[in-house]
């Protein structure tokens, strides 16, 4: 993480706040596009929904938004209004995980959601939470943050986005490709791929004057002390498709941290 640390206090009429995380939308998991869709129309809708990061499992570029000749842009631009229809009525904020990094700032504006960088400190219900996506707390897996460093770097970016969309769109598939076979090759148990950094974590919620650290990216739900006080909680992927199925959200209330299983 950087040595900045953005900071957002809620307004005082905030009394519910939801995150989620690693739903990887796409077009051939329509059992994870519905459940989201029935939690984005449920009522009463929280005052506040951040989403922590791969919303998507893949974004080659905001013109996909200006295409809808394919199944899997048409699935990305209906995906993007439904979050539109849900910013009337909450505020709705994003923060970019290691699947939809280049999600900018004409998707932001078309889907209602307000950026948000990696970490920020949200103050809300008397405590301090840092919010990350947390792929760049896992110090262990140093090939991905090689890579990850790359892609986020902005010469990558400008000569990636130069390509044509289908190009992009063949690149991107490629790459999940290689993903799915490194998961393969793993036996798909995520407890074997590398963790948060604890000693990383607290080194950043000391920084920042935070108590408790709430991230994606691993897809282990849990809860994890973190000593003096401090803690880190997971959020959980999205999978309608699994046994048993996965679609979590995490609450937060002036009570406290809360998972609710949709």
């Amino acid at each position: 993480m950087g040595e900045r640390t953005d900071e957002l206090v809620a307004p005082s009429t905030w009394r519910t706040v939801d995150l989620i995380s690693d739903l990887h939308l796409q077009a051939s998991e329509p059992a994870t596009q519905r459940a989201w869709l029935a939690y984005l129309d449920a009522a009463p809708a929280p005052d506040a929904l951040f989403i922590l990061g791969d919303l998507f499992e893949v974004w080659v570029g905001d013109d996909v938004l200006d295409h809808a000749d394919t199944p899997e842009r048409a699935f990305v631009r209906d995906c993007v209004a439904a979050l539109h229809r849900f910013s009337q009525r909450a505020a709705l904020f994003f923060m970019a995980g290691n699947r939809d990094f280049l999600l900018g700032t004409q998707a932001l504006a078309a889907s209602g959601m307000h950026g948000l960088a990696d970490p920020t400190v949200l103050a809300f219900g008397g405590q301090r939470w840092m919010l990350s996506h947390g792929d760049a707390l896992c110090l262990a897996d140093t090939d991905y943050l090689a890579f990850r460093a790359q892609v986020r770097g902005e010469a990558w970016q400008t000569a990636f986005l130069a390509r044509p969309l289908a190009a992009r769109e063949t690149i991107a598939a490629d790459l999940r490709a290689r993903s799915e076979a490194r998961k393969r090759e793993l036996g798909h148990d995520p407890g074997l791929w590398a963790d948060v950094d604890a000693a990383a974590a607290r080194q950043a919620l000391r920084a920042a004057n935070a108590g408790t650290l709430i991230h994606g990216h691993t897809h282990r739900p849990a809860e994890h002390a973190l000593g003096g006080g401090l803690r880190r909680l997971v959020l959980s992927d999205w999978d309608l498709q699994a046994s048993p199925p996965r679609a979590e959200v995490l609450r937060l209330t002036a009570a406290g941290a809360q998972r609710v299983a949709l």
